[in-house]
């Protein structure tokens, strides 16, 4: 009796490239002959997302493509990536005037200091994209997600709701600047106006653009959202330095 096959999202945190992959054919290019490679199969994209985010369990075995797709277990609860996988931030940037003493970076005197900034990057749109959020006290990266196969406005979009809760969460009183009038023109309508097509492909992204939305309908928050005015101060903090 032939049985029709069930979809798998495989997530790869330590491979290539990291992301969420929809075949076990894009998985294996990024672990085969990685060393320490780590990754797994899921039956849906909401838990694949869930568990890109929150880092391999510490149970998972680093396998490699020779073994074969990694096997669906039981989660064990979600765990903190280790220090190894997370993201280091880049460099920082030269030492601020000695009149401005708030910040450690070089920030144009009408920016905040208290504030995060956020930016997305896309090698080709759609293309793998990702996102990260930047403290402009103390220059460091605050969180990064991706990439995965998305657009740059729902990288932008996604990172300013990101920033919104972790803000929220933390209780943290900082403002936050985006550079994409779009992203921030969404945010306040609660609704990621996006025309990619929700595809196989894109279902992981789309499980994370719903929960971003829900978040936004059911929570309120009194982060200023300002615009970093590029052309006026340069590129965002946050930039990924790709242009």
């Amino acid at each position: 009796m032939n049985r029709s096959r069930q979809p798998k999202y495989y997530v790869v945190w330590r491979g290539a490239q990291p992301g969420i992959y929809p075949t076990w054919e894009e998985c294996q290019r990024q672990v085969k002959g990685f060393a320490g490679a780590a990754f797994k199969s899921y039956p849906t994209a909401d838990e694949a997302a869930r568990a890109f985010a929150a880092g391999p369990p510490a149970w998972t075995a680093r396998r490699t493509a020779a073994a074969g797709p990694a096997p669906a277990a039981a989660p064990s609860g979600p765990q903190p990536a280790p220090a190894a996988m997370r993201k280091q931030p880049a460099a920082l940037p030269p030492n601020p005037p000695d009149w401005r003493t708030d910040t450690v970076l070089p920030l144009p005197p009408a920016v905040r200091a208290d504030a995060w900034a956020v930016d997305a990057a896309c090698a080709g749109n759609p293309g793998r994209m990702e996102y990260r959020g930047v403290c402009l006290r103390t220059g460091q990266e605050v969180f990064h997600f991706g990439p995965v196969y998305g657009t740059n406005n729902i990288g932008e979009f996604l990172a300013i709701v990101h920033a919104l809760a972790l803000l929220k969460q933390q209780g943290l009183p900082l403002a936050l600047y985006s550079d994409s009038r779009n992203a921030l023109l969404w945010v306040r309508q609660k609704k990621c106006k996006t025309k990619l097509p929700h595809t196989a492909r894109t279902e992981a992204l789309f499980q994370l653009i719903g929960r971003a939305e829900k978040w936004l309908r059911e929570n309120t928050y009194d982060t200023p959202l300002l615009k970093w005015e590029t052309q006026l101060w340069g590129e965002v903090p946050a930039d990924f330095g790709r242009k």
